[in-house]
């Protein structure tokens, strides 16, 4: 059977970026299962241009444990390889190309190892979950989980392989992602009082998320556990206006919150909607009565934070061989799976830190790590 580093190289081959389709690697995962025994079901999006892959093995029934992983990748576009950024290259102990840490590396261990899981008859279900559009808000995952909560053989535990350099995780923020969209009055701007100007009320707005921002970053409101320790707020689309000449009649930003798990990010964007309806709109229909504020939610997922005395935290803690949990900054698709009942923890090879960047890479010693993890996992489930 093929390891994971012969599995990496046939998953990296596969261009899974977020705008195309995974039915590719999916199809090839599919037959790679299959050829092991293991049926597999395929949830596709609308369009059947992408699809979730779930499979399980051992005993019928609820519980067991779910290992799970995103086919997607961020884009290369604009960014200076010096390596194929979808053909795998090994160099000093590391394997590089674009999904090695984040996370074909991680499914690559889980198809390695599933020859040792039907080794021998299982106590417990083991699940397998690979999704789509993860990248792109967690978006993909969503119809899997609704498959999941409806299912009578829905797992118990969830361990999600996102790159912690193995580190046992129990938890990451929530994430709110806002479009600001403000209709004003154009004229010439020799005459810029009988105008709205778009752009500065969208600057007044911004302002206000920054008073929002700052407010949340009081140290009442921190939570050591996380860094930084407070839920954060920030603009990092802005968009508005034709000619110096021209009062702009139009302008949209995007924003974003990523908060605490504790944290309701849609309190920002409540609050700052109520700003804009209170404060601003009054004095742009004074202006021109046809001036509008609207916003639109981009994407979100919830925050997820698993106790460290739980069921969960103890097993994973058993499996790393270590009990120094963590959180990590980015986030996953696991407050999903916790909505949905499924205690979920985090631990992955590679690091956050070469995800995302040009010559991306996972170390061969970080998958060594992975198959050791799933080996104890074997062990565990396979003891009577």
């Amino acid at each position: 059977m093929l390891d994971s580093r012969s599995l990496l190289e046939k998953l990296i081959a596969f261009d899974t970026t977020s705008r195309e389709s995974n039915l590719a690697l999916i199809d090839y995962v599919r037959d790679y299962l299959a050829g092991l025994g293991i049926a597999s079901e395929l949830i596709y999006n609308t369009e059947r241009t992408k699809a979730n892959l779930y499979a399980r093995l051992g005993p019928a029934g609820p519980g067991g444990l779910m290992l799970s992983g995103h086919s997607d990748v961020v884009p290369v576009d604009g960014q200076v390889w010096t390596l194929p950024a979808f053909q795998l290259t090994e160099r000093e102990g590391r394997l590089y190309g674009r999904g090695t840490a984040d996370m074909k590396g991680f499914i690559a261990c889980v198809l390695a190892s599933l020859p040792r899981f039907l080794g021998q008859p299982l106590r417990l279900p083991l699940h397998i979950a690979i999704s789509y559009d993860e990248e792109v808000g967690c978006l993909g995952v969503r119809s899997l989980v609704e498959h999941l909560r409806a299912s009578p053989e829905r797992p118990t535990f969830c361990l999600i392989g996102e790159p912690t350099e193995m580190r046992p995780v129990l938890g990451h923020k929530g994430k709110l992602a806002m479009r600001c969209e403000l209709h004003g009055a154009a004229c010439h701007s020799a005459y810029a009082p009988l105008g709205v100007n778009a752009i500065e009320y969208a600057a007044r707005l911004i302002g206000q998320l920054g008073e929002i921002g700052r407010r949340l970053a009081d140290p009442a409101n921190h939570d050591a556990r996380f860094d930084p320790p407070y839920s954060t707020v920030q603009t990092g689309v802005i968009q508005g206006g034709r000619a110096l000449n021209i009062v702009p009649s139009e302008c949209r930003f995007d924003f974003e919150v990523r908060a605490l798990p504790a944290d309701d990010p849609r309190q920002v964007a409540a609050e700052l909607r109520a700003y804009a309806e209170d404060e601003l709109l009054p004095r742009m229909r004074a202006v021109s009565e046809r001036s509008a504020i609207h916003f639109s939610e981009l994407s979100s997922y919830p925050g997820l934070l698993t106790e460290p005395g739980s069921d969960a935290a103890r097993l994973l803690a058993l499996l790393c061989e270590r009990e120094d949990f963590s959180t990590v900054a980015f986030g996953t698709e696991g407050g999903l799976f916790d909505e949905a009942g499924i205690a979920t923890v985090i631990c992955g090879p590679g690091s956050m830190d070469q995800a995302h960047k040009p010559d991306e890479f996972v170390s061969l010693d970080q998958l060594a790590q992975c198959d050791a993890l799933l080996v104890r996992l074997a062990k565990w489930m396979q003891q009577t």
